[in-house]
């Protein structure tokens, strides 16, 4: 098991863990994606394990439940005490990620999984996770529809 200074939501079944530095906005957006239906799996840190070949996160025992509002203080939320991670999100300056990246994964503990670059200070951070994942839910979806229609 790892520890990583990471915080991790899910929508649905996919969870997103989201880096980078402290400061860099990372319970902002978790906030923002909770008041739009994500579940909380644990703020500012995560313990990360392999699962064969899928990633795992959960929070360690001392922060479980347990969110940094900046400017007001740590409050508890409902949360879910583990996910399997789906898509990594990078936090970083508008001006630092490019239009069109060359590759959308990254390789975390091994695991190969989904990835975004995202500036959390645009309004529009939040939707732009959501339909990523949206949108890997429907490539799921068409993947078992291809496995059940060769059976």
């Amino acid at each position: 098991m790892t520890l990583a200074h990471a915080t991790c939501v899910a929508i649905g079944d996919i969870g997103i863990l989201i880096r980078g530095p402290s400061g860099a906005g990372k319970s902002d957006l978790a906030l923002r994606l909770i008041d739009g239906g994500a579940v909380l799996v644990s703020d500012d840190y995560c313990n990360l394990s392999t699962q064969g070949d899928s990633l795992e996160a959960g929070a360690p025992e001392t922060i479980a439940g347990k969110i940094e509002l900046r400017g007001h203080g740590i409050v508890n939320v409902e949360y879910g005490t583990s996910a399997q991670i789906g898509l990594v999100v990078d936090l970083a300056h508008k001006d630092d990620i490019a239009r069109v990246p060359e590759t959308q994964t990254c390789t975390v503990e091994g695991i190969m999984i989904a990835h975004v670059i995202v500036d959390p200070d645009t309004p529009s951070a939040a939707a732009k996770i959501r339909l990523v994942v949206h949108t890997l839910n429907a490539g799921n979806s068409a993947e078992r529809r291809a496995t059940m229609d060769s059976s």
